[in-house]
């Protein structure tokens, strides 16, 4: 902790010719496979499922409980990672869920009957979670803070570019293959870029500002001379120490108790982290075979329709990163919260108003018309409240709480999750698909009032900016809405 931070600056001259991008995006790409494993595995159950229920014999119940114990894994995987993560690096921590991630997909894709699958989905979400907790921080810590809202909502494009690859494997396997046993198959090839993330971590630095909370300054100044232009390293490494002067962060983290402003700024992540699950974005994302089955669509057609999902998620990703760049976080939250509730609820009146059958065939139009309304749906979701909910968790917790903050935030989200997933075949059979939508639309709207209220804007800032922000609208003020001034 008593290392002077401007040893070492003598070199910055020689180092200032040395290229930092392409270090910076290795580093991201690497750690992102994190997101595309999260995609995959929970993106490959849709297609999976069809399966599965055969050569399992699975019920409502079971059906609900092999897909939903993934995500509470996740949820139970996220809070233990957040708080690890602080004590032994986000680095060591990831490297970590890249062999949960590995013997998890080994373990689904062997399941001799029910009870291991879901044993193994619930071992496989805590790398699912663990890697939703940290990823993002990891990337936000390390990279610079004007490349921040890039390379972080490049964490969603992965995710989104894993389920994409989770549906169209699912066809292919199924076109190949086919059979009851396809969906082993399916569930074992993530254990291909777990393997890669494990790698590739192996060769990457934890991040400065880790580092730097544990009083390792030389470490600290080497990340940010391998990632930052040489004019940005002093300034950086003052902001960063500056953050921990009033105490030594030893003595912070033997704290029993987080200042005020601090629990008041967890629960608003809180509050965020769950609103992008209350969309019940992830009914379409596992269920959406299921329910074009529903609407009279075959398995094979079903397989195929459900690939446009994982399109539409991917640009519209895209869409979302060039979005960041031109508005702000709230904003893009607004936007995507009140699209999402408006087109479940034409989902609804689609199914509600259209007939289910004409002249004793399944209604092809009606089920066009919902994969039409899952469509317009997943460009509101992933082209702006996905990739504005995880770059904002992210950068919005200061630096002593950030790990641990992060990860009851997607504790939270994943609960949702895990509520959501577990009901949803219980809904489908007891009110049917129309009343579903119905319910999530209703719920939507309680979603957009707390975003209007809530939501914060956090553009333009680094996470120490962030950071003396929140602390000075949330420390004296009664209620977190005034973050968003």
């Amino acid at each position: 902790m008593t290392e002077k931070i401007n040893s070492g600056s003598g070199n910055d001259a020689a180092k200032a010719s040395q290229p930092t991008e392409p270090l910076v995006k290795v580093i991201a790409f690497i750690a992102t496979l994190g997101g595309l494993l999260f995609g995959y595995d929970t993106g490959v159950i849709a297609g999976a499922l069809l399966f599965m229920k055969h050569d399992l014999h699975l019920t409502s119940v079971t059906t609900g409980m092999v897909t939903s114990f993934l995500i509470l894994g996740s949820a139970i995987g996220a809070i233990f990672a957040g708080r690890v993560a602080d004590r032994f690096g986000r680095k060591k921590i990831i490297l970590v869920m890249a062999i949960i991630f590995m013997a998890g997909s080994l373990g689904c894709a062997m399941a001799p009957n029910v009870v291991l699958m879901i044993m193994f989905r619930f071992i496989l979400g805590l790398a699912v979670g663990g890697a939703a907790a940290i990823v993002p921080i990891y990337i936000a810590e390390i990279v610079p803070s004007n490349r921040r809202w890039q390379f972080v909502t490049l964490q969603e494009l992965m995710i989104v570019s894993g389920q994409l690859i989770a549906y169209t494997s699912n066809a292919a396997i199924n076109e190949v293959w086919g059979g009851e046993t396809t969906w082993r198959w399916m569930l074992g090839v993530a254990c291909v870029p777990a393997v890669i993330l494990w790698v590739g971590m192996l060769f990457l630095p934890d991040t400065p500002r880790w580092y730097a909370m544990h009083g390792r300054y030389r470490e600290a100044r080497d990340v940010l001379e391998r990632t930052r232009k040489a004019g940005r390293v002093e300034k950086e490494l003052s902001e960063i120490r500056s953050s921990m002067s009033s105490k030594s962060e030893k003595h912070s983290r033997r704290q029993k108790t987080i200042s005020v402003w601090m629990k008041r700024l967890v629960f608003l992540g809180i509050g965020i982290a769950m609103l992008q699950q209350l969309s019940g974005v992830n009914t379409i994302m596992f269920y959406a075979p299921t329910m074009l089955q529903a609407t009279g669509l075959s398995t094979n057609a079903s397989l195929m329709a459900t690939i446009a999902n994982g399109v539409i998620s991917v640009i519209m990703t895209f869409v979302g990163i060039m979005l960041l760049s031109r508005f702000g976080r709230r904003p893009l939250l607004l936007t995507g919260q009140i699209g999402c509730t408006l087109t479940l609820l034409a989902i609804g009146l689609v199914t509600w108003l259209m007939p289910e059958t004409v002249n004793g065939h399944p209604d092809a139009v009606r089920s066009y018309l919902v994969l039409g309304g899952m469509l317009i749906f997943l460009c509101f979701q992933q082209g702006a409240l996905s990739p504005v909910t995880w770059l904002l968790l992210s950068e919005m917790f200061p630096m002593r709480i950030r790990g641990m903050a992060n990860g009851v935030s997607v504790f939270a989200m994943q609960m949702t999750n895990f509520s959501i997933a577990f009901m949803f075949p219980i809904m489908l059979d007891t009110i049917g698909l129309t009343m579903s939508f119905f319910c999530f639309a209703a719920i939507g709207v309680a979603g957009g009032i707390f975003a209007i209220i809530f939501a914060p804007e956090t553009q333009g800032k680094t996470l120490e900016q962030i950071e003396k922000h929140f602390k000075k609208h949330l420390q004296d003020d009664p209620a977190p809405q005034e973050a968003r001034s």
